[in-house]
């Protein structure tokens, strides 16, 4: 493939979602990407209900333009088939637990015979090393860990997580960056990611309010921003609008629009202090306001002066919208001869436009990967 990361090649040791994620990030920009899995496969093969084809929707969705291998990398054959492929790879990405990263060999001190400048990311739970390091991690247990769920939903409902795989994702990301960098460096080594440290990096001024002050931020209802007001969802004659005001001038403009120019003057309403300070009462009467038209009227009427307000639409309506059709963000893997879909790489490039292939079938390159000697 061609791309900015064109005559990288990426060795990924992957299972389920953070190290296959990060992997095809890697692979829509352009490094060969040889995924090596186990006799009985990746499990993320079976995880969804759905297949196309021989292809099954979840695996889908994370190890396109990849190449798959199956290796027994607890075999002494599998060992030499890793280190042969590690002497002629940059870099090596996995998440399985550190007891296995370690057992099998797949960190730097163990491969660095083979290739000094290898690179090799642990994306792991607690980090490789340390007395949480073994303990079971997986995204919904990171997000009660670091007060994400504690933070999400209602206040008078229990504790929510994010809807989709916020923690996987975001380590996936992580690691791509931080592998990306000690191949910039020039130099090999250990790169460790920790899923718990990504999360609680990603809580950054509200960790920093807790950390300075002692404030700790609760639930709010409706989604509110804990500073900000109004910054939150609504609900309108027909559904639920997102109104984020940021700034005293737009605040004038939608109190214009709203037909209450008296809050411009009014010192409940005035600066975003008062509105802070005047929460319940100033989201009292804005509520009352939004409900005497649609979310769709009020986006008609704010969008165009600077106010940001949207719908509240669901996945389905998302990816079939002009916006995403507009940036091209639904493609079809392979030749299109199999009808499967899936969402582009969310990075655009001058004078690059990614191939989405399918996902490869368990152990469809081993020929091109590793000859015709069994491993």
């Amino acid at each position: 493939m061609s791309g900015p990361l064109s005559g990288l090649r990426i060795i990924e040791v992957g299972h389920m979602l953070a190290g296959p994620y990060c992997g095809m990030l890697l692979a829509d920009m352009g490094a060969e990407v040889i995924k090596i899995e186990p006799p009985e496969g990746d499990i993320g093969r079976t995880v969804s209900p759905h297949f196309i084809g021989p292809h099954n929707a979840y695996f889908a969705s994370l190890n396109r333009n990849k190449k798959s291998v199956v290796i027994n990398l607890a075999s002494d054959q599998g060992r030499a088939r890793l280190a042969e492929l590690v002497g002629r790879s940059h870099a090596l990405i996995t998440n399985l637990r550190p007891s296995a990263i370690k057992k099998l060999g797949l960190t730097y001190d163990s491969l660095r015979e083979c290739n000094q400048r290898i690179v090799c990311v642990a994306l792991t739970g607690y980090g490789l090393e340390g007395p949480y390091a073994e303990n079971p991690a997986y995204d919904y247990v990171i997000q009660a860990l670091t007060g994400v769920m504690a933070l999400t939903g209602d206040p008078s409902a229990p504790p929510t997580k994010a809807g989709y795989s916020a923690v996987d994702n975001s380590a996936g990301l992580v690691a791509a960056m931080g592998l990306l960098a000690k191949i910039v460096e020039g130099k090999g080594g250990q790169v460790d990611v920790a899923m718990y440290d990504v999360m609680l990096s990603q809580l950054n001024y509200l960790a920093g309010a807790a950390l300075n002050t002692g404030e700790v931020v609760g639930r709010l209802a409706n989604s509110a921003h804990p500073y900000m007001v109004p910054a939150q969802i609504f609900p309108t004659a027909d559904g639920w609008l997102t109104l984020f005001i940021t700034h005293d001038k737009f605040w004038q403009k939608f109190c214009q629009e709203a037909g209450r120019p008296q809050w411009m003057d009014d010192p409940q309403f005035a600066t975003m202090a008062s509105r802070r300070e005047n929460r319940e009462t100033v989201l009292a009467a804005i509520g009352e306001v939004l409900m005497t038209a649609t979310a769709g009227d009020w986006v008609r009427r704010l969008m165009p002066l600077g106010v940001v307000a949207a719908e509240v639409g669901s996945l389905k309506q998302a990816l079939e919208s002009d916006l995403t059709r507009s940036r091209d963000l639904v493609v079809t893997l392979g030749d299109g001869s199999q009808p499967l879909r899936a969402v582009a790489s969310p990075l655009k490039f001058d004078g690059y436009t990614p191939h989405y292939g399918l996902p490869p079938l368990l152990d469809e390159h081993r020929d091109e990967v590793c000859g015709k000697v069994p491993a």
